[in-house]
């Protein structure tokens, strides 16, 4: 039985740079052995063919919203109810994984119960097919050195969790904005550690342009974003890498980072978090920031 299951739902392969850095990441998340499964979700233009072509599951009857794009809380189910294993990771389909990744998900597996990690990313300008042959891995690092520019710590481009996990989510689109955050915020409300494994994994995002979306716009511009926003709980909701309360340092749980930011951050979302309370957490958010809050109610958002 495999340990961990990469699970995603890849983009319309018919955008031929797009078809080849899902390839090349897709690949790449095979390199990591006999231990990892990867499943491919959705019924995009060419993703049957390259499922095939790879030798990797893949599941249709994904459910979409009315815009035609698949819920993430869909793409969820069917991973959980066609794999086995006890971890399970949705990895966009632009990522390329390196042998931490496993490792790492299964030091943390080790050390807590439930549990979800998160990490930022490298982006880099990748044109053409990988050659997966020896020392491949080596040259990905290298150029990570000389030509890759660190994200900035937002969301997430990955999520590592125990099956039983995310087993309840709102209706989310994915590809939009919004419910990657939600993922950090939804751990931390739940109570689980909530690991940056920033300084553990290093995932490398391969750059594209955005003509697979509505008018060629970034997906944070997009109304399914701000629709995945309201499903979320508004913006209180919109939790990123730093709201993560644990760190994987040197295969070790440690204590996120303290900061006199961090302290303060803890304070404004310890009513959302702690007391389970939208009303002041609302509050306390008009509080740390008055003019944010002033704005999104003079545009009618929550």
């Amino acid at each position: 039985m495999p340990t961990l299951t990469i699970f995603s739902a890849p983009k319309p392969f018919t955008n031929p740079h797009i078809a080849t850095i899902q390839r090349n990441a897709i690949r790449s998340w095979l390199e990591l052995g006999s231990e990892v499964e990867v499943i491919l979700v959705g019924e995009e233009d060419g993703l049957a063919e390259v499922a095939a072509e790879l030798g990797v599951k893949h599941l249709l009857n994904v459910r979409r919203n009315v815009e035609g794009t698949p819920l993430v809380s869909s793409i969820f189910d069917l991973a959980r109810q066609n794999s086995t294993s006890p971890l399970l990771a949705y990895v966009n389909a632009d990522i390329l994984l390196l042998p931490d990744f496993l490792h790492s998900a299964k030091q943390v597996a080790l050390a807590v119960g439930d549990f979800l990690v998160v990490g930022q990313r490298w982006d880099l300008d990748v044109q053409e097919r990988l050659e997966f042959s020896a020392g491949w891995q080596d040259q990905l690092l290298r150029d990570m050195k000389t030509r890759a520019r660190r994200h900035v710590a937002t969301g997430s481009d990955y999520f590592i969790f125990p099956r039983a996990c995310f087993a309840d989510m709102p209706e989310f689109a994915i590809g939009r904005a919004g419910w990657d955050n939600w993922m950090i915020y939804a751990a931390r409300r739940q109570g689980w550690a909530c690991v940056d494994a920033s300084k553990a994994i290093q995932i490398v995002h391969q750059d594209h342009d955005y003509s697979h979306l509505p008018g060629n716009q970034p997906h944070y511009k997009l109304p399914e974003t701000f629709e995945n926003i309201r499903l979320a709980g508004g913006r209180l909701t919109i939790f990123n890498l730093p709201d993560a309360n644990q760190q994987l340092v040197d295969g070790k749980l440690l204590p996120a980072r303290c900061s006199a930011a961090r302290f303060w951050r803890e304070v404004e979302i310890f009513p959302l978090l702690k007391l389970k309370s939208y009303k002041l957490g609302q509050l306390f958010y008009t509080i740390f920031h008055p003019k944010k809050a002033w704005y999104y109610f003079r545009q009618g958002q929550r």
